[in-house]
């Protein structure tokens, strides 16, 4: 496939609220650079999402010099980007550091938007004490990303604790029986905690992307 393939949606954040992001994964290098020529011309900032450190090295340079790029996420800001004008509304907690990468997919995917989010790692609940360490700063964002491999237990325990919004990603870590993930997202979604939105496996942003529609309408009451 070649870059003329690509028709992509610079009219979405007119309609909902939110950019399109290039989805690096599965597309080639070069219509990745067909999106990211386009937007250079528009003069707009764009967010990409899975963009391996391979296929971000096959960049042209000229392109990749206005490229900031985080390998643990895969995320990377293209362009001019938003200022921040939201703090201390969203919390992102991760169980492990091996969630990391999922929650900074979150976090990066908030701050293209404009949001600065508190991110919060290592407190899984295998280590209770770390998590009520934190629990009343947690409690003080409106909006809480729980992020969780393995048994997910967070995401409940949280759900027990804090009055705001709370948004579940579970995570492909753990072993065997972890199933890669589906063994999180099905505990999270037979969560006995009440009111508990749960996203894909590993989409940091997916989350991200809820927590900003709900920004959205907490800014219009």
């Amino acid at each position: 496939m070649s870059g003329s393939d690509v028709v992509f949606d610079f009219g979405r954040s007119a309609r909902i609220g939110l950019d399109e992001a290039v989805f690096s994964e599965g597309k080639s290098v070069g219509q990745i650079v067909s999106i990211l020529a386009d937007a250079r011309e528009r003069k707009v900032g764009l967010l990409l999402t899975r963009l391996d450190a391979g296929k971000f090295s096959s960049l042209p340079a000229e392109l990749a010099a206005d490229i900031d790029y985080c390998p643990l996420s895969r995320i990377a800001f293209f362009g001019p980007l938003r200022p921040v004008v939201v703090t201390g509304k969203v919390a992102i907690v991760a169980a492990g550091t091996s969630d990391a990468g999922v929650a900074r997919e979150a976090a990066r995917t908030l701050r293209h938007a404009g949001v600065e989010a508190s991110l919060i790692t290592d407190v899984g609940v295998a280590g209770l004490w770390r998590l009520m360490d934190r629990i009343e700063e947690i409690r003080c964002h409106p909006i809480v990303i729980a992020v969780a491999g393995m048994d997910a237990a967070l995401a409940s325990v949280l759900g027990g604790l804090v009055p705001g919004v709370l948004i579940a990603v579970p995570t492909s870590v753990g072993y065997g029986a972890s199933e890669s993930g589906r063994t999180a997202l099905n505990a999270m979604l037979a969560s006995c905690a009440p009111g508990v939105t749960v996203c894909n496996i590993d989409n940091g942003y997916g989350a991200a992307s809820a927590a900003l529609r709900t920004l959205s309408i907490m800014a219009t009451h």
